[in-house]
């Protein structure tokens, strides 16, 4: 016992000089602490964020996974600049800053106030975004549609809530908004937008869980010295039903040309002439037989009535009884070109005992 107590204690001894060599680092301050984890929320939006900020929010990056809402993204912004240089008669550039996943929750705690958010109902997805527009893009559009003067100095704010006036005006703007969005859509589905209700409370917004992932598009609205900024929300949710198409890298937008196109050949189609031959029985012979006839011979046919066949080359198009109108013969169609085919097959099969 006393010799395996002296062994235990020597292999003690020789193990402390390795924990002498570990250096311990004591000087780490807050922020290198928030550069291991990844909790650096300074960072610029759309950066890519690492460490353990990174592993739990790998949603982050799901939107890369749908690359044609870019596309869409980026035709709401043209659409949204015809849309308002048309309303306010003024010159209007609508650009697309930015698009970036988050959660829904992160969002509603980032719309400053006070803002105006739109809840957008898509009938066809069964489900609701988000518009939200920022004060300063709402008093220059009020001010604007109110005969505000042009070109003037750039006209400051206070910090206050919307009158019933400026609401109205907001909701005819977000209603042209959600038809942008709509045609926007158009490539992808036919996905009608419409306004639901405004809303000027974030939490009063809410259209899904705080945990829920969604796709945030920026963007920024210049109107010569006003301007604003507005953002279009889709939680992931929402978008579930046309994920497949939101996967393709391209699309293409000449789908309304090819129904035009379609339209027009159906139309010359059915003007078009067709050979029609009345087919009243059939009889399958060798081709020794065929060789073996003279003049004189007789080929004998099963007796199939009255019925004849209907066919277009070799596709059987319908059936009727063989008649008499005046000096020509006439058939009257008693089966469709279904019924046609079956016909077909039972003439055939009926042939094939003919003596």
């Amino acid at each position: 016992m006393e010799e395996n107590h002296e062994i235990e204690e020597s292999e003690i001894e020789e193990s402390s000089p390795i924990e002498d060599e570990v250096e311990w680092n004591n000087d780490l301050n807050a922020d290198d602490i928030s550069s291991i984890l990844g909790f650096d929320l300074s960072s610029e939006e759309g950066e890519d964020r690492s460490g353990l900020r990174g592993l739990i929010n790998s949603a982050f990056v799901s939107h890369r996974r749908m690359p044609m809402l870019d596309v869409v993204f980026d035709r709401a912004a043209r659409h949204m600049t015809t849309s308002l240089r048309h309303m306010t008669n003024d010159n209007a550039d609508v650009d697309l800053d930015d698009v970036s996943a988050l959660r829904f929750g992160e969002f509603l705690q980032s719309v400053p106030t006070p803002s105006v958010i739109g809840v957008l109902r898509a009938e066809a997805l069964n489900n609701y975004c988000l518009i939200a527009v920022d004060a300063t893009l709402v008093f220059s559009v009020v001010d604007l549609l109110l005969g505000g003067r042009r070109g003037g100095a750039i006209l400051s704010f206070e910090d206050r809530g919307f009158t019933q006036i400026e609401l109205g005006l907001v909701e005819k703007v977000m209603r042209l908004l959600a038809d942008d969005l709509t045609a926007a859509f158009k490539p992808v589905s036919d996905i009608v937008f419409e306004l639901d209700r405004l809303e000027t409370t974030p939490r009063f917004a809410a259209v899904a869980q705080d945990a829920s992932v969604c796709t945030l598009a920026k963007f920024r609205i210049d109107m010569e010295d006003r301007g604003g900024r507005a953002a279009v929300l889709f939680p992931h949710a929402t978008l579930e039903p046309i994920q497949k198409v939101l996967r393709r890298e391209f699309i293409s937008e000449t789908h309304v040309g090819e129904k035009s196109w379609r339209d027009e050949l159906a139309a010359v189609v059915s003007g078009a002439s067709v050979d029609l031959k009345a087919v009243v029985a059939e009889k399958d012979i060798s081709i020794a037989a065929l060789s073996g006839l003279k003049c004189g011979d007789t080929i004998t046919f099963h007796e199939s009535g009255d019925v004849a066949q209907i066919r277009a080359g070799s596709l059987p198009l319908a059936c009727g009884r063989v008649g008499k109108s005046g000096d020509a013969i006439a058939l009257r169609l008693t089966r469709s070109t279904d019924e046609a085919l079956g016909a077909d097959t039972a003439l055939a099969d009926s042939e094939e005992g003919a003596p």
